[in-house]
C-alpha cells in the first residue's frame, strides 16, 4: 500500500480501498489515456486506420475549410506531439487510401473519409457511454478542469525543453 495525502492506493492493483478515491497522477492519467486508446484502436483496426490517421482524418473533416498538409500537420503535432515528418507521412496514406484528396494546395476529406470516421464515431459510441456514464457532472468538470491544467503546464515544459 502506498499512503500519499489523505488517500491510499494499492501498488498492485492501482486502485483504492472502498471509501477512498486515488489522487490523480501521471500514472492515473496515462493508465486511463492507453486503456481508452486501447479501445478506439481495436475498432479503427477494424477499418484499417491508425490512431494517427484518425486523429489527422478528424483535423481535416472538423476544419471550417480546406487545410494545406502544413497547416494540417501543426494542428495534429499540436495534439499528438508527433514528429512533423511521420505526420506528413500520415498524410500521404491518406491520400493513398482516398480518404483525403488533394484540392489545389489544400487537402479536403472524401466522402469516403467522412463515411469511414463517421463509422467509426457510430462503433465508439456506445463504449464511450458505458465508460463514462454514470460520472457525475461535477466530476467531469473538475477532471476537465484539472486535466486543461496539467495539459498546459506539459506544454510548456515541452516548448522549454525544445527551446
Amino acid at each position: 500500500m502506498t499512503t500519499t495525502g489523505t488517500a491510499t492506493t494499492s501498488t498492485v492493483t492501482g486502485t483504492a480501498p472502498t471509501g477512498t478515491a486515488p489522487l490523480a497522477d501521471a500514472r492515473a492519467l496515462g493508465l486511463a489515456h492507453y486503456a481508452a486508446r486501447a479501445v478506439l484502436e481495436h475498432v479503427l483496426a477494424r477499418h484499417g486506420l491508425t490512431f494517427q490517421e484518425q486523429v489527422a482524418l478528424r483535423a481535416a473533416v472538423t476544419a471550417e475549410a480546406p487545410q494545406t498538409p502544413d497547416d494540417l500537420v501543426a494542428q495534429v503535432q499540436r495534439s499528438l506531439k508527433a514528429d512533423p515528418a511521420d505526420l506528413h507521412a500520415t498524410l500521404d496514406g491518406l491520400l493513398v487510401k482516398e480518404l483525403l484528396v488533394a484540392d489545389g494546395a489544400s487537402l479536403r476529406p472524401t466522402d469516403a473519409g467522412r463515411e469511414l470516421l463517421a463509422a467509426v464515431g457510430a462503433q465508439t459510441a456506445p463504449v464511450s457511454a458505458r465508460i463514462w456514464g454514470g460520472i457525475p457532472e461535477e466530476d467531469l468538470a473538475a477532471a476537465g478542469r484539472v486535466l486543461a491544467l496539467v495539459t498546459g503546464r506539459a506544454d510548456a515544459e515541452l516548448a522549454a525543453l525544445t527551446a
